[in-house]
């Protein structure tokens, strides 16, 4: 059968992505990418240190970025991503610039991290004060805390759940529970951290729900990279996407105004909240304890970087199991 009719494969733009070793989340990177648009994924190199903020500085060492970048190179990408945000907000916003630096020295091309996009997406939406979600656990929700104030934004109300491992099995049941609890006080928009946590699926339903834009780690690292090659994302009843969308039930809060004053963190729910109470998520299997902010019971503070799952240390106090 000739088919040299239909002119070979239509022309595609490139997007490069530097992820860590273990991320596991290609396929949700896909959906917000339009159809004349590939995705060009490499990983770090795995690193056999246990989970902890210095982890999250071995993975996004300049060398290691500059090495990824180079290879992506030879499929010549328009621009490239860091997708993983625990890395990129490590060093402070300072970091996260040199970040940038240092992969656009290496590729020629512009170069976004997930933690940069999320500034960039804030501006954008206006949005000065988030409720926060997250899997991590507190020292590392604290130290991304950190970060976003460094960038001009507070946190209204946190949630975490405290998991050092396997954070791309988290169901989207446990990221509606975990939102429910954070969205306390005046909070602009909520914003759900990590590349290795499910959430394409979600935020619709999240921002139709809540009533004000919903952002994820994934949805404003394409965005970016995509908005610097000028392309837009895709992605069904998205605030950060579509304009329309703000102007919809997600821009309907009467808590909206950047003017208002800030409440302090981590404030407790109101005693008549809207929503039902939300039990604690229940797993199958053995994981650290779940803990949500205000919580009476915390997770043992064990260091956790976008899912990045190093063999078990089952020797520690507390440590995991082979599986």
């Amino acid at each position: 059968m000739d088919v040299s009719f239909l002119g070979g494969p239509h022309p595609q733009r490139g997007v490069g992505v530097v992820a860590p070793f273990d991320f596991a989340l290609d396929r949700e990177l896909w959906r917000w990418v339009p159809d004349d648009v590939s995705l060009h994924l490499t990983r770090t190199p795995f690193v056999p240190v246990e989970v902890s903020l210095d982890l999250a500085r071995l993975v996004s060492e300049h060398e290691t970025l500059r090495e990824a970048v180079q290879a992506l190179c030879a499929v010549a990408p328009e621009v490239v991503a860091y997708a993983c945000t625990s890395g990129s907000f490590v060093g402070g916003v300072a970091g996260e610039r040199g970040m940038c630096a240092a992969m656009e020295q290496a590729g020629e091309m512009p170069a976004v991290t997930t933690s940069g996009a999320l500034l960039d997406a804030l501006h954008e939406i206006g949005a000065r004060r988030i409720a926060l979600v997250t899997p991590y656990t507190r020292s590392v929700t604290t130290t991304l805390e950190e970060y976003l104030a460094e960038g001009g934004v507070s946190v209204t109300g946190r949630a975490y759940l405290g998991l050092t491992r396997h954070i791309w099995k988290v169901p989207y049941r446990d990221v509606v529970d975990m939102a429910r609890q954070a969205v306390v006080g005046a909070a602009d928009a909520l914003f759900i951290s990590c590349t290795n946590l499910p959430t394409y699926d979600v935020i619709p339903q999240l921002e139709a729900e809540l009533r004000m834009p919903v952002l994820s780690a994934n949805q404003v690292t394409m965005w970016s990279a995509l908005r610097r090659i000028g392309e837009q994302a895709v992605g069904p009843y998205q605030a950060l996407l579509d304009p329309v969308a703000r102007r919809g039930p997600a821009a309907m809060s009467s808590s909206s105004s950047p003017s208002s004053p800030s409440p302090p963190v981590e404030s407790a729910p109101p005693a008549a909240a809207a929503l039902p109470p939300v039990e604690p998520p229940q797993r199958p299997h053995p994981e650290p304890e779940a803990a949500f902010a205000g919580s009476p019971g915390m997770a043992p503070d064990a260091e956790v970087v976008d899912g990045l799952d190093p063999p078990p240390f089952p020797d520690e106090p507390g440590g995991m199991t082979p599986t």
